[in-house]
C-alpha cells in the first residue's frame, strides 16, 4: 500500500479498518477516479481528465498510480501509436461498488439541493451494483 500519514501506529491503533480505507483512499480525486471507472467499466487516461473537472494530469498520474498499487484498478497497455491505456476495477475494487454507490445515494439525500437532478437514476446504480459481481 502507498505510504500514508494515516499508516502511523498511534493512528492505526485508534481503528485499523477506518485507518487503512483512509490510506487508500486518501486523494481529492480518488473516489471519482473509482466511480467514472466502475460506471464506464473501461476508462483511458485522457477520459479521466475530461470527466474530473480541476484535475492535474501529474495527480491524476499519480492518483491512478497509487490506486493500481494499492489493487483496485488494472492498468493495460496497448501497443500501438499513439498509445492507448485502459483502466478497469480489479475484483477489489468491484466488491468497493456497493460502498461507492451508497455513499452516491447518500449524498444526493443528504447533501445535494432539493432541486438538484441527478444524472444516474436508481435503476442504473441497481445496474452497476448487478453488473459488477
Amino acid at each position: 500500500m502507498t505510504n500514508n500519514k494515516f499508516l502511523k501506529r498511534e493512528i492505526m491503533a485508534n481503528c485499523v479498518p477506518m485507518s487503512r480505507l483512509q490510506a487508500v483512499l486518501s486523494g481529492k480525486w480518488k473516489i471519482l477516479i473509482l466511480w467514472y471507472i466502475a460506471i464506464n467499466k473501461v476508462q483511458r487516461f485522457g477520459e479521466l481528465m475530461r470527466k474530473i473537472d480541476g484535475v492535474t494530469q501529474s495527480t491524476l498520474t499519480k492518483q491512478l498510480r497509487e490506486l493500481e498499487h494499492d489493487g483496485f484498478i488494472n492498468r493495460e497497455i496497448y501497443k500501438e501509436i499513439p498509445p492507448k491505456v485502459e483502466y478497469t476495477l480489479t475484483e477489489l475494487g468491484k466488491s468497493f461498488v456497493p460502498v461507492l454507490t451508497q455513499m452516491m445515494i447518500w449524498s444526493q439525500t443528504n447533501l445535494c439541493p432539493p432541486d438538484f437532478v441527478s444524472p444516474y437514476s436508481k435503476e442504473d446504480i441497481e445496474r452497476m451494483i448487478n453488473n459488477v459481481n
